[in-house]
């Protein structure tokens, strides 16, 4: 519940919209009420989703990257490295970049 409001507030509230709109109109302002809600939190879902797809997305960029950086770091420090279409270990000759 609301903080400020407590149960006497809560009371007169529904009291006031009793009188204002009249016990026809309020089950359907309180359907339309909680469809909203509902399309909001199916909103907020949406956009935690993206948010979370995209955080994965920077990490396999930040991945990608590091293991570029540690790639030429190898090869400025003396270790040579293979260029080859077939991993390594299949690889019948591999060919070195010059230092």
């Amino acid at each position: 519940m609301p903080s400020g409001i407590g149960i006497p507030g809560l009371i007169l509230i529904l009291i006031l919209a009793l009188l204002l709109f009249g016990p026809n109109k309020l089950p359907e302002l309180g359907r339309a009420f909680g469809r909203t809600l509902r399309e909001f939190k199916a909103g907020a879902r949406d956009v935690m989703r993206d948010d979370e797809d995209n955080k994965g997305t920077e990490r396999k960029e930040v991945q990608a990257e590091s293991t570029v950086v540690s790639s030429s770091t190898n090869v400025s420090n003396g270790q040579a490295a293979t260029l080859s279409s077939e991993p390594p270990s299949q690889s019948s000759t591999s060919r070195r970049l010059p230092e």
